[in-house]
């Protein structure tokens, strides 16, 4: 009997050592990953997302991940993401606009390749093309855009009106509007990225239809914004129709007026659709091209990619971030995210239906109404976007404007 107990001792000792030799092998490797995105409006919906990430590398790749996320103001994360960029403190992932900035954050070497990441397989093309630089894939899209201003289809309804296909239409629709006491335009300029949007509409139509030099001209040193100074004419009518107090609010706080009814138009895009429907589910708005002159060949849609998704190059945990990245196209879960969004399907793996407002957006693009969206230098869209509030309160003049504008151009390449 000494024996067996014994022996049953010696058994259950090392049973005992062996679950914890196991165990300690067993243990999750503990990681940290730094995310950067420009979306404080959608941080819960991420922050869930993210949450259904931790639990499947935990799972898959015994690793217990925490995802640090910084979500800036849409206003600051830019100049902020540059910041951390040129002073070697890259977060892992972090996100960029498409057109925008890839070509000056590749050339920075800021971008890992993509090109071989499983998204490549289920992106649409024609969206691909748009985070595809130098040949490579450099980013994962998850805004494909096409806006123009959005417009209240009731109040419109109510006045018998459709959306303007000229400057002079537009000016009718105005008029219509303020003789029944109607607000036409809702003005956001609390955050300086919303005022700018009037002049890249107005700037996308006259580049794509009249002035299609423009850029060309301005690279090479002999082009000015006074050659298109047209496109003053709506950002006037817009400014001198709008809602009181714009510094007053931001996006949040726009995205609720315009639910309410508190203006007609709002030039802004459908990505701010999720803030709109939160405060009144049942608003019925659309999106349309803005008009800038009485050629209605300058009324376009803006066809582009936006917000996208990089690896830093200099992530000690690339292979997860790259993990990370393709999570956010997950054939499984990604549908869902996106449709909570508002966001354009733009892959295979999404099943929902695209919203009513991005229907007649593209009923637009079907009838030859639209452009692709084309990169500015680096500060141009950040002078003007200052410039128009400045333009606004009248401490600017329109020349004092351009003039700012062009030589935020000039200095960005170089002349």
């Amino acid at each position: 009997m000494k024996k067996l107990l014994m022996v049953l001792f010696v058994v259950t000792l090392f049973l005992g050592l062996s679950a914890c030799e196991n165990k300690e092998a067993t243990a999750p490797e503990e990681v940290e990953l730094s995310v950067f995105m420009s979306f404080p409006r959608f941080r819960e919906q991420f922050e869930d997302y993210f949450d259904k990430f931790i639990e499947k590398v935990l799972v898959e790749d015994n690793i217990a991940l925490t995802i640090n996320l910084e979500m800036p103001s849409s206003d600051t994360a830019g100049q902020l993401l540059k910041a951390r960029l040129a002073s070697d403190d890259a977060p892992d992932v972090f996100t960029l606009h498409a057109i925008a900035d890839i070509p000056s954050f590749y050339e920075a070497g800021y971008l890992e390749d993509l090109s071989n990441e499983p998204f490549v397989d289920v992106v649409y093309e024609s969206v691909l093309d748009s985070v595809t630089y130098d040949g490579k894939v450099v980013a994962l899209p998850m805004e494909s855009l096409a806006w123009g201003y959005l417009y209240n289809k009731d109040i419109f309804d109510e006045y018998e009106l459709t959306p303007p296909m000229t400057l002079t239409e537009m000016e009718n629709v105005v008029n219509v509007l303020n003789q029944n006491d109607e607000t036409p335009f809702l003005l956001a300029f609390q955050e300086s990225w919303i005022p700018q949007l009037m002049m890249a509409l107005a700037l996308g139509g006259m580049i794509n239809s009249e002035e299609v030099n423009f850029i060309d001209n301005m690279n090479a040193g002999t082009g000015s914004y006074a050659d298109i100074d047209e496109v003053f004419g709506i950002i006037d009518l817009i400014m001198q129709n709008g809602t009181a107090n714009p510094f007053e609010v931001g996006g949040a706080s726009g995205s609720a007026d315009f639910a309410m009814g508190k203006a007609a138009m709002w030039v802004q895009g459908p990505w701010m659709a999720e803030g709109i429907l939160q405060v009144n589910p049942n608003i019925n708005f659309g999106v349309a091209p803005l008009p800038v002159t009485d050629n209605a060949n300058t009324t376009m849609i803006n066809l582009s990619t936006s917000t996208s998704l990089a690896v830093s190059p200099t992530s000690e945990h690339k292979d997860l971030a790259k993990k990370l990245v393709n999570y956010i196209l997950d054939a499984e879960e990604s549908s869902a995210l996106f449709e909570e969004l508002k966001f354009n399907p733009l892959a295979t793996v999404h099943t929902f239906e695209a919203f009513p407002w991005i229907n007649e957006a593209m009923s637009y693009v079907e009838d030859g109404k639209a452009y692709l969206e084309k990169a500015l230098p680096n500060g141009v869209t950040d002078e003007t976007a200052v410039m128009l509030q400045e333009y606004y309160v009248g401490n600017k003049t329109k020349a004092e404007v351009i003039a700012a504008i062009d030589e935020a151009w000039a200095t960005a390449i170089g002349n």
